[in-house]
């Protein structure tokens, strides 16, 4: 490995390279804003990545021709570039990108990493993201890493040898912190409807936002929960401190907290460093059906924009609108359905826009596109109550359905239902 500065190290960089760059709060900005600087040297390089934090540079109007950024996951940095089509999108499942790499779908010249400085071994933590970076990190032509004084270290499979690194940046910026804001009474109501659906020694599988927190908020009476998500989150920090996540009656990774990446605030940063309870491993291995379905009571909790009559799930566009992507919701509701007194559960407010919209739709807007299909859906869940489709007609689905929707769109909702013959 060569110390170099930010400039020297991406001076390699050619036009027309792929480069993945560590995603979610690992996002290598010191890097990014040296390529973009060399814009105009530049023709075609693709940058490639999950959702990740931070400015993003390379997608500023005016930067079509000189980079191309393919976006695995949207986050809200790259919603505008996706949507006015100066970057793609790949529909993919979270647990698939290590395939994309390994088998030359997505061939890699570059990547562009965040880790801690080397220990005295000469290993690098990949801190607070392990996601995919291991197999683009094998993979890749060329490893550009910044080497992070403010990085936490992370244990489990997170670790990569400076021998593996070509050239080193010394950088010191914390991760990016992400604060969810206040949780509003129907969120609150949603959390505890979906806390009572779990019980003592489940598994859980949380995201990032207002409903997870209300969730952890009404969980602190449960007992010997465990953790075994893509996302790791402050809500599981406080459930931890609180005694109430243990992870005792794991069937794998009996005590330990297993996830693919976290963002959040400095206290979870703080928390994970050289936790042992904490173990970050990749995608591929998180995100595993056959491994989610080993944890008896395996209990996922994910959201949605809208859900029709039928039980179909859309996650990640608003219409034809892009918002979002696939990521890791299928995974976890096959892997939690299939788990031995599992549970899949879809959260969301039964409204949006203020209450002008619903979300228990009659039909999917135009363009929408299908995350979880109706036959995967189990439970779904809004302020108004608990909806259970699984083994459901759609006539008994629709009337699940309209049930927990907001009241001021149920007539609207159960006269479309039997127009079309589901009541």
């Amino acid at each position: 490995m060569r110390i170099v500065t930010a400039h020297e190290a991406v001076a390699g960089i050619s036009s027309g390279d792929t480069i993945f760059v560590h995603g979610a709060a690992a996002t290598p900005s010191v890097l990014l804003e040296a390529l973009t600087a060399r814009a105009a040297e530049l023709e075609d390089v693709t940058l490639a990545h999950m959702h990740a934090e931070g400015p993003h540079p390379h997608l500023a109007p005016g930067m079509e021709g000189h980079f191309r950024h393919r976006a695995l996951f949207i986050g809200p940095n790259a919603r505008a570039a996706v949507n006015d089509g100066r970057a793609d999108f790949v529909p993919v499942f979270l647990s698939d990108i290590p395939r994309l790499i390994d088998r030359g779908i997505l061939p890699l010249d570059a990547v562009f990493a965040n880790m801690t400085m080397p220990d005295e071994h000469g290993f690098c933590s990949l801190g607070t993201s392990v996601d995919t970076m291991l197999t683009a990190i094998r993979r890749a032509r060329t490893v550009i890493a910044q080497l992070n004084r403010a990085m936490p270290r992370t244990l489990g499979d997170s670790f990569v040898h400076v021998s593996q690194i070509d050239y080193g940046v010394y950088v010191d910026q914390p991760p990016y912190e992400f604060h969810p804001g206040e949780v509003s009474p129907e969120e609150d109501r949603i959390g505890e409807f979906v806390a009572n659906l779990v019980p003592d020694g489940a598994t859980l599988q949380m995201g990032i936002g207002a409903i997870p927190t209300a969730v952890g908020h009404h969980l602190v009476d449960k007992r010997d929960l465990g953790v075994h998500t893509e996302m790791f989150t402050d809500p599981i920090v406080d459930l931890v401190e609180a005694g109430v996540v243990t992870g005792r009656r794991k069937e794998i990774n009996c005590g330990k907290i297993v996830a693919a990446f976290m963002m959040g605030s400095r206290r979870l940063y703080e928390f994970v460093h050289d936790n042992p309870m904490v173990e970050l491993r990749p995608v591929d291995y998180t995100n595993d059906t056959a491994v989610i379905r080993r944890l008896s009571r395996m209990t996922a909790i994910n959201s949605a924009i809208e859900v029709d009559l039928t039980g179909q799930v859309v996650a990640d566009s608003i219409g034809f609108r892009l918002y979002s992507g696939v990521g890791g919701q299928m995974d976890f509701m096959r892997g939690a359905a299939l788990a031995d007194e599992g549970r899949a559960i879809i959260a969301l407010p039964s409204t949006a826009a203020g209450g002008q919209q619903s979300r228990i739709v009659p039909t999917l807007k135009e363009g929408a596109g299908v995350v979880t299909t109706r036959a995967h859906v189990r439970t779904v869940v809004t302020e108004w109550g608990v909806a259970e489709l699984f083994g459901k007609s759609l006539r008994e689905r629709a009337a699940a359905l309209i049930a927990i929707a907001h009241p001021a769109f149920r007539d609207e909702l159960a006269a479309f239902a039997r127009l079309h013959h589901y009541l």
